[in-house]
Parts: C-alpha cells; sequence; structure tokens
C-alpha cells in the first residue's frame, strides 16, 4: 500500500499530441487520498485524455504521472486492482443478471468487497435477478459503479457518471459517491453537471486548452475577484449596478438615501456568482448573460 502522505494522484507538466494537436499542453494536478476532485472543462479541453493517461490507457509524450505510486503506462495488475474505472460508455452483458456480473467481476480482484453487500450499496438489490438489458439508464449506471468498486479500490476514476440521469436519479448517485467517500475511496470526477461538481467535490480543477486554469473549492474557485456581489437598484427611473465585497453595507448606504416611505429600495438586487458564472468567465464564456443562473442573495 502507498504511503498517505504522497498525493494518491500526482501529475507534473503532462504533455499529449495527437499530430498537431495539442490534447493536454503542460497540465498540473494533484489529488489528496480522501479527496472528491472534479475536473471542469468544455469539450476538448484535454479533460478524458488527461483521466485515460491516469487509467494507464494512454502513454503521456512527456511529463511526470504517478497514481498511487506508480507510473500508470508500466504499472502492473497489482496496481490496476487498487483503482476502479466507470467510464461513460461501457459495452452491455446483455444476457446475464446483475448478480451474475457483479460476482463475475468479483473475481478480477484478489481481495474484492462482498458482491452481495455492492449490489445493497448501490442500490439494485430490487434488480439482482434482472438481466442487464432489462435495466433503465440509471440503473444501468448503478451497475456500471456496483463494477467499478466491487474490487474494493482506493481511487475511482468516474467519467461523466451521471449523463442522461433524470434529475432523482442523479441526486441518488450523488448520495452513492459521498457514501463511498465516506468509506475511505479517492475520487476524481469528470462532469458537465456545474451542480454536481457544487455537491460532491472538495475542490474543483478547471481545464482549457490542454492546462489547469484555475483550482479550489467550489465557493472560492475563481478567487475573491470573481466572486465579489453585485448590487443593483433604481434611481430616477435609471437602472445601476456596483460590483462590491461589502454587498451588506452598501445596502445600508442605498437605504439610507434612496429607500422610499415603505423603507425599501426601489429594484434592489443583490446577485452573487454561482459556480456556473465563474465557470463561464474562466473557459471564456459569457458568465452574465444567463442572469437566470444567478443567486439572490
Amino acid at each position: 500500500m502507498t504511503s498517505t502522505h504522497a498525493p494518491a494522484v500526482l501529475v507534473e507538466g503532462l504533455h499529449k499530441r495527437y499530430g498537431a494537436k495539442r490534447a493536454v499542453d503542460g497540465l498540473d494536478l494533484r489529488v489528496e487520498h480522501g479527496e472528491i476532485v472534479a475536473v471542469l472543462g468544455p469539450n476538448g479541453a484535454g479533460k478524458t485524455t488527461t483521466v485515460e493517461t491516469l487509467e494507464g490507457f494512454r502513454r503521456a509524450d512527456a511529463g511526470h504521472v504517478r497514481v498511487l505510486g506508480e507510473d500508470p503506462a508500466t504499472a502492473g495488475r497489482a496496481w490496476r486492482s487498487r483503482i476502479g474505472v466507470v467510464l461513460q460508455d461501457n459495452h452491455d452483458l446483455a444476457e446475464i443478471t446483475v448478480r451474475e456480473v457483479v460476482h463475475h467481476f468479483a473475481g478480477f480482484y484478489p481481495a474484492p468487497r462482498d458482491p452481495e453487500r455492492v449490489i445493497d450499496a448501490v442500490g439494485l438489490r430490487p434488480k439482482a435477478s434482472t438481466r442487464v438489458r432489462g435495466l433503465s439508464g440509471g440503473q444501468r449506471r448503478r451497475l456500471d459503479v456496483a463494477l467499478g468498486v466491487v474490487g474494493d479500490p482506493e481511487l475511482l476514476f468516474l467519467d461523466e457518471p451521471t449523463t442522461g440521469f433524470d434529475p432523482q436519479a442523479r441526486h441518488e448517485f450523488w448520495d452513492l459517491v459521498e457514501r463511498l467517500r465516506l468509506d475511505g475511496t479517492t475520487v476524481l470526477l469528470t462532469t458537465h453537471y456545474l451542480e454536481e461538481a457544487e455537491r460532491l467535490a472538495d475542490r474543483v480543477v478547471v481545464v482549457a486548452d490542454g492546462r489547469v486554469v484555475a483550482e479550489g473549492a467550489p465557493a472560492d474557485l475563481g478567487g475573491r475577484q470573481a466572486r465579489r456581489a453585485r448590487v443593483r437598484w433604481t434611481a430616477d427611473g435609471v437602472t445601476h449596478e456596483e460590483a462590491t465585497d461589502a454587498p451588506t453595507a452598501l445596502v445600508a448606504r442605498l437605504a439610507a438615501h434612496l429607500a422610499g416611505p415603505d423603507g425599501e429600495v426601489p429594484g434592489l438586487q443583490v446577485l452573487r456568482p454561482t459556480l456556473e458564472d465563474v465557470y463561464l468567465g474562466l473557459v471564456g464564456g459569457d458568465a452574465t448573460a444567463a442572469s437566470g443562473q444567478e443567486e439572490a442573495a
């Protein structure tokens, strides 16, 4: 077992090209044991190439990569038994049952979890005797997770795990991931759902053009400037707006000078940027266009 003093994942200066295209261009990444880290970025940002390199499916052109203390490009079966991978697309084993496939995959590992307990943990007990082809999309994703965790991995890779889920299934899946973290599993998650990263991740890493452009806790991503509140109000029929680190003080000043007989400041709004607003600003999107994504204080 790797000492927990070393990170679960350490990437320094990762480079990967496909012909003339730089898929990953000097990317750095660190994931500590027990963390859930979400990697965000637009299509083509280099997320998939990076994760597939960490999983040992691709070789880096340059850079230092260590996952659970080993280079994934040369690590053997013992190392692979310590990671779990839940891919975005898996091939179906349509004609066998949930119980059969989980028990079958457990046989690949030297010290697997009890397959029956795994079936319970992912909420598939009522479907244990159902053939895989008879599962709904959300149930199939639960099975994918069961296959990813049955080997009792120290590190679990989740690639767009809730794509196609309805809201209820997504929330149930989030509960499952949080239970895995309580069991001590380190999770590296790629997702396009900003609310998923905000709910699950201890840290968010934003990738664009093959590099990390920002990282931090969801509530701190982008730094103080990106997190400033915006106060809007109306005076003499004109809408005003001011960005501020002290919205309460500004509202108090406005109330002292502009409040009407009812004590209200006309058109007053205090708007705080969401994770989506900050993310769009980091990757070059228009974070202010979708005002419906803002949170009123």
